[in-house]
């Protein structure tokens, strides 16, 4: 087991890593911006390092920088968390040649999943369902653009091969709108992801959003931990989380969550990884894999006890799964609602002083957040500032827990979006489960303040 490792990350993730590192008896080194000076974390932290000022592009993006305090400070591994560098496969290999370990799947992974293209390639020869589409990236010719998406059959969805977090993505309804939709595809992927290849997909009418968990040693060991239902989401960003899906039968799942293992088997998978499937009319059809922890974790870990942080720095430091597919239960339900500093109906950012902070408590209910009386919330990063997780032995406890959490939580000083959670968990359709990916928009658009 390592002895020692540094958290390239920030806000409650980072925090999140140090509190498993205390747990297993590791040593965390947290690194930190100028703007992140005053975070828990920070102030918790037995060593800590600063990267730089508070522009992501000079601290927490900076390899360089995170490499040397690695050096500084003898470190034996880097987490890279989500977001910033966690699927930067420049970075896990910078990281692996400088002597460090990296706490998630081999570049090598993150290259062909970080590349929507070859990762729907490389599900189609393991099994797993996939989206119609295009069999790999859009040619240049317009006549060969305009067969395929006659194949497909409108609506298609034009999507950048390099692309995430709801960005490089177009709909188009009709053939006269294709090749200019693909060529505005095109030059957007290259600005923003450094690659302006796309790829078409039959664009799904009314799907959820669900996805797999699986965790997997490099001994070819891998199981799944169930599914998430990740539908409650505003231009493709997710609000709110819940694990097991409603309504979804088992037996489904299961089929899907064996193919994903084999997949994960297939191309030689180390670590937490994530695979994101719609889910319309009973079918599953994969999107894409996240090759790194996801910020919805926690409501996979309260159903099934399962510390996916933890394992994560097991299986790097190379020990073997501690459990079988067999020993691993669901039970119960979990919810998970997102809290940002903005205005719960605008969404403007709202970064400033808390003047008050009260987290809620009682059975089933875990808070993971960064934030504190008089803790200041820096404009310079994403808004989420902290996460409100309840467990109950049924969906209805579990909402009608989330309900509490959400009237005791106290945030003071900022706006924040707990005022539209609030509203979501009295909502009839919601209540009933099995919204769609559309449901929470239309659901902005008739509740306009």
């Amino acid at each position: 087991m390592f002895k020692k490792i540094l958290v390239a990350n920030r806000g409650e993730i980072a925090l999140r890593i140090q509190r498993a590192c205390r747990e297993l008896g590791i040593k965390a080194v947290m690194v930190y911006s100028e703007a992140d000076r005053e975070a828990k974390y920070v102030k918790l932290a037995e060593e800590a390092v600063c990267i730089g000022p508070a522009q992501s592009g000079l601290s927490y993006l900076n390899m360089p920088a995170i490499i040397s305090a690695a050096e500084v400070t003898d470190a034996e591994a880097i987490h890279p968390g989500y977001g910033f560098l966690s699927e930067n496969a420049d970075f896990a290999e910078r990281v692996e040649k400088s002597g460090f370990q990296f706490i998630g799947p081999t570049p090598e992974s993150i290259r062909i999943m970080g590349d929507k293209v070859s990762a729907k390639q490389a599900m189609i020869k393991a099994g797993v369902p996939c989206v119609p589409g295009s069999e790999g990236e859009l040619p240049d010719d317009p006549v060969q653009i305009r067969r395929i998406a006659k194949v497909v059959g409108y609506p298609v969805i034009i999507k950048a091969a390099g692309g995430g977090g709801g960005r490089g993505m177009r709909v188009v309804h009709t053939e006269a709108a294709l090749i200019n939709a693909v060529a505005m595809t095109k030059a957007e992927a290259g600005a923003a992801f450094g690659n302006p290849a796309v790829y078409m997909e039959k664009f799904l009418q009314n799907p959820r959003h669900i996805e797999i968990q699986i965790l997997a040693d490099k001994y070819k060991n891998a199981v799944y931990l169930g599914e998430r239902d990740c539908s409650m989401q505003r231009r493709h960003q997710k609000i709110l989380e819940e694990a097991p899906a409603p309504g979804i039968p088992r037996k489904l799942i299961e089929r899907v969550g064996e193919r994903c293992v084999a997949a994960c088997k297939k191309i030689g998978y180390r670590g937490a990884g994530t695979f994101e499937f719609l889910f319309e009319d009973g079918e599953f059809y994969f999107i894409e894999m996240n090759t790194r922890v996801q910020v919805e974790h926690p409501v996979t870990e309260m159903v099934t006890g399962v510390d996916i942080v933890k394992t994560q720095i097991m299986v790097a430091a190379g020990e073997k799964l501690p459990f079988t597919q067999r020993q691993i239960e669901i039970r119960g339900h979990a919810i998970e609602c997102r809290v940002n500093a903005e205005d719960p109906y605008k969404f403007i950012p709202s970064p400033g002083r808390i003047t008050m902070w009260h987290a809620p408590g009682g059975p089933g209910v875990r808070v993971d957040s960064h934030v504190y009386t008089n803790y200041f919330v820096p404009p310079n990063y994403d808004s989420m500032i902290g996460k409100i997780i309840v467990h109950g032995d049924t969906r209805e406890q579990a909402l009608a827990r989330m309900r509490t959490a959400l009237g005791e939580t106290v945030v003071e000083g900022i706006n924040t979006n707990i005022a539209l959670h609030r509203e979501l968990m009295v909502d009839a359709k919601f209540m009933s489960g099995g919204t769609n990916i559309h449901y929470l928009e239309e659901w902005l658009g008739q509740h306009k303040r």
